[in-house]
Parts: C-alpha cells; structure tokens; sequence
C-alpha cells in the first residue's frame, strides 16, 4: 500500500477510529463513570491511550510478519502507523529499526490484556463490536498491502477474530455482578473494581512498546480550559436529528439566559429563574445528550463554572443502610457542583406505595441542596413520561423548584435511518439503495410496534453494531480486498432480531414505494426504493436534495 493506494485514507482513518475508541471510552468512564477509574483520571486516559498503541502494534505484526516478510506496501503501512501513534515521520533505517523493535516486543503482549478493558468495564461493554469492526477492518487493509491476500495472512485475521469473539463470549456466559460496578455512575460507596487495575497493569505492556522505539508520549488534556463559545453549542444542538420542540425549548432558555446577562450588565433588573429541569421521553430520544449541551451552553454563558454532567439514578443517592442515604447523596451532589446533575429514572427515587423512609431521605436531601445550592446546581430528572408526571404531582417539593418541564418524542421511522447514517458517515461506511430499504421497513416494523421499552434511537446504533459485525464477517476471507467491499454493507448485514422476517419478503419487489419529503417545499413523493440515496429534483419547486430516507407505503 503506497500513499497513492485508494486504502490509504482508509487506513488512516481506522487507526484514528481505534484511537478514539479507547481514548474517547476513557473520557466517557471519567467523565459518567468515575467509580471505574483507579486513581489519576489524566493517566487513565493516557493509559487507555498506550493501550489502544499496544494493539495496533499487536495486529500490525500478526497480519503483516504473518508470511515472514516486510513488504514495501506493509513498510508504508507501518510508516502510517508510527506516524499516528508516535507523531513521527520514519523512513529508512529509522523505520527497519522501529519495525524491529515493535516485532519483538509484540510478541510478549496478550490479546486479552489488551482487550480486557471491553470486557471488565461493564459501561464499556456495548462498544465490543466497534471494537471487532476497527480491528477487522485494519487487519484486512494490512493484509492487502502488498497487492494480495496469502493464506498465512487469512489465518492470522481468523486468529485475531476468534480472540475478539472469545471476549464477547466470555461476557454472555458469565455477566460479572451488577452491584460491582454500578452502570448509572453512582458515586456512594460502591467498591472501585478490579478492572479498572486490571487496565493500568496491562498498559504497562503497551508502554513497553512505546519506550523500546524510544519515541515521545504526548500529552492529551481531558478538555480545554476555555469555555466554547455559545454559537459552536447551538450549532452542535441544530446538528441533532429530530427533536425539533425540544431544540426550541432549549434555544428559548438560551436566549432568556442571553438577554438576562446583557440587562445585569447594563445595571437593569434581572427576572431569577429556577434552572432545574424534567426531561420526559422514552429510552434513546436525546435526553442525556441535550442535558450534556445544555451544561455547555450554561458554562458558556457563565452560569456555570465547569457544566459538566454527573449521570445516576437512585443508587447514586440511596444507600443500603440507616444513616448512610445524606452522607451518600450529599457525596454525589457535591461532584456535581458547578455543572448538571441528572437523574434517570427520577420516579423510583419515591416509591409509589408503601414506606420509603431510605428514598424519602434522599428526596429531601436532594431538595434542600436545590435550593441552597440554585446558583451553583441545575439539577436535571428523568425518565418516563407518565411516571415523571405522577412524581411531579404527587410531591410539590419536586414540582416546585422545577423551571423547565420538556417532552422528547419518540423518533420517527426516516430519523433512525438518518442516525443510522451518522454512524455511517463517522465510520466512512456505505449504505446502498436496498440496505436503506431493508433498515426502513425494519424501524418501520419496530415503531408500530414499539412500547415504553421501545430503544428509539439505541435501535439504529444496535442495528449499526450488528451491521459492521456482519460485514467482517462476509469479507474476511475474501481476497482481493477493495475499499468498497471494506465500506459497504449488503442486505444480508442488517439483521434486527426482534423484527419478523416477513418484514422484508417485498425488499426486492419493484412495485415497493416509500415516501420522500422535499426539503424545499415539503411536498411528498412517492418512489421505488432503487430511488433511495439517489440525488433528484422536486417536481414542484425544483429543488435538488439527496432522497436519503422514506416512510414505506
């Protein structure tokens, strides 16, 4: 593989997908999962970071040394990587030593000590199959690098996928105890796990292999000390899929915010305002999302020194034990001072019938330090939406301090297709014409049919998972490798387990309409799905637009 090589980009971008895999996984435990972090929360990410360069140094030498030689392709490739990892350009000597000092120390690092964060980690375990997908995904472009795939170089791919399966299957068979880790983010009294020791000591492997090529670390701040400016926050906010009233609810709060600042710096009166909040939806419609940008946009405007998000639910204020429940709550408040406390699941903080003495302390911890704390606290409820309605009925304490009541409705059928594509488009993944059709009909089934327990947006990502998984799958052994077959998913990728396969019995039917709206004038038309993802123009207005998505007919 040369620079000129089509895979190259690919390449690139994959190496910088894994990075952000494990560093970015790092940042989420820090910031939402502090009990999962065993001591400096910057080294752990640095850790993590190490980590992710022991990987990539262990798939490197098992696909491109599989044969027993270096390539010139697999040179370019090994230059791609020194250069992501180390910030360093090497040619030459320089390079044939690097390669040789990186050989001998891979071979001593364990696949599992690498990958074990992914399986100890509990809030880390739904990234396993991004994980697979990243890995596959490079060891396939190394195998291709010199122009053709060897069958030694097929067996090295095969050994890497069964370590990555062995994970996954370890983790179905034996679920560690949930009360380990606690997968709200509880900061009470909950043991710190072993996995997050298990990480440090397996980065030591990884920084081994950074130290014998002897090239520098650098340094990665968990975020600046610059609050972003309130437009780039809006901005971002606009980007979301859907949601629409409840990107106006929060632009109204931005704009009070905005104007109330402009009058205290004229010297007129300003209107106080309760910050604290209910956000009322079902599971995967944004709630925790639009609560992380409205911290955002409330430490940009100074409101808020830090606006950060601390993520719990009951158990991250309720203990066990008498005399346990305020030290525990008043801990969690205290870690969310200067940002946003949010509360999933708000509702079983009080019970609905009986007595609740441990719930009802917490409540009025919670309560008096919403009052006493206003200037520095925006505390954030959750949760269902009927629930959330008796809550505020039912306790006036609760109902009283809340400023902002905002619904988030479901999504509909077209905006988990187009969430299903940003996961796509972050990934560089290709969705062609009937795999558009095939997702549609699929979300189309689970909408009709959904519940409370409906996953709304977890479906498109649950369905992305399982479409990357599938296509490793399909083009492992397949040789030569081409950045198409690498991007683009086929029909048979898509699989949603909970949709009847009778769903799809019309996928390949001609006659099969779905319904495009143009953004222009919103008129709606109807056409084959051979039509999806196809650029066209409104017969009304003429307006140009992709037809990404439709509703089926």
């Amino acid at each position: 593989m040369t620079d000129s090589s089509p895979l190259t980009p690919l390449f690139r971008q994959s190496l910088g997908a894994l990075r952000e895999l494990y560093v970015g996984s790092a940042r989420w435990c820090v910031d939402h999962y502090p009990e999962c972090v065993e001591g400096d929360p910057d080294k752990f990410v640095q850790l993590m970071d190490d980590l992710h360069a022991g990987l990539l140094a262990k798939v490197f030498v098992t696909v491109a040394n599989a044969d027993g030689r270096w390539s010139p392709g697999e040179e370019q490739c090994a230059s791609a990587l020194f250069e992501h990892v180390w910030q360093r350009s090497l040619t030459g000597e320089a390079l044939r030593n690097a390669l040789g000092h990186v050989t001998r120390q891979a071979a001593d690092l364990k696949w599992y000590a690498l990958l074990r964060p992914f399986d100890k980690i509990p809030p880390l375990r739904s990234r396993i199959g991004e994980l697979e997908a990243i890995v596959l995904r490079i060891a396939n472009i190394l195998a291709k690098a010199d122009g053709e795939v060897v069958a030694a170089e097929t067996a090295a791919m095969a050994r890497i996928h069964a370590h990555l399966i062995e994970i996954q299957d370890a983790f179905r068979a034996s679920p560690p105890a949930e009360p380990t880790i606690p997968m709200t983010g509880g900061l009470g009294s909950s043991p710190r796990p072993a996995g997050a020791r298990m990480v440090a000591e397996t980065c030591a492997d990884a920084r081994r292999v950074r130290d014998q090529c002897r090239l520098p670390e650098t340094d990665r701040a968990l975020q600046g000390n610059e609050p972003e400016s309130l437009e780039s926050v809006l901005a971002e906010l606009d980007q979301l899929i859907g949601i629409e009233s409840v990107k106006q609810e929060v632009r109204t709060l931005s704009n009070f915010l905005k104007v109330q600042h402009c009058r205290k710096q004229a010297g007129l009166p300003t209107t106080a305002l309760s910050l604290h909040m209910v956000f009322e939806g079902n599971p995967g419609t944004g709630k925790t999302t639009v609560a992380r940008l409205v911290g955002r946009i409330l430490r940009s405007l100074g409101i808020l020194d830090k606006g950060h998000i601390v993520e719990i639910d009951r158990s991250g204020l309720v203990a066990e034990f008498a005399g346990q429940t305020s030290p525990k709550a008043n801990k969690t408040i205290d870690a969310a001072l200067d940002g946003i406390l949010f509360i999933d699941e708000a509702y079983s903080l009080v019970a609905e019938s009986g007595d609740d003495p441990f719930g009802n302390e917490a409540v009025q911890t919670l309560l008096k330090r919403m009052e006493d704390n206003r200037q520095r606290l925006v505390v954030t409820l959750a949760g269902y939406p009927e629930p959330m309605e008796r809550l505020l009925k039912t306790n006036p304490g609760i109902s009283s301090r809340i400023g902002y009541q905002i619904a988030f409705p479901d999504y509909s059928t077209v905006e988990l297709g187009r969430i299903f594509e940003i996961f796509c488009k972050q990934n560089q993944y290709r969705i062609p014409s009937k795999v558009r059709a095939k997702l549609l009909l699929g979300f189309q089934w689970l909408f009709d049919h959904r519940d409370e327990h409906f996953g709304n947006a977890r479906a498109a990502r649950n369905a992305f998972e399982v479409a990357i998984r599938q296509l490793a799958n399909r083009v492992i052994g397949i040789a030569p490798l081409t950045k198409k077959l690498l991007t683009t998913f086929d029909a048979d990728d898509i699989l949603m387990p909970d949709v009847p396969a009778e769903v799809w019995d019309r996928l390949d039917d001609d006659e099969r309409r779905f319904r495009v709206e143009c953004p222009g004038c919103h008129v709606t038309t109807e056409m084959p799905r051979k039509y999806l993802g196809q650029r066209m123009e409104c017969k009304k207005c003429h307006h140009r637009f992709v037809a990404d998505w439709g509703e089926p007919v």
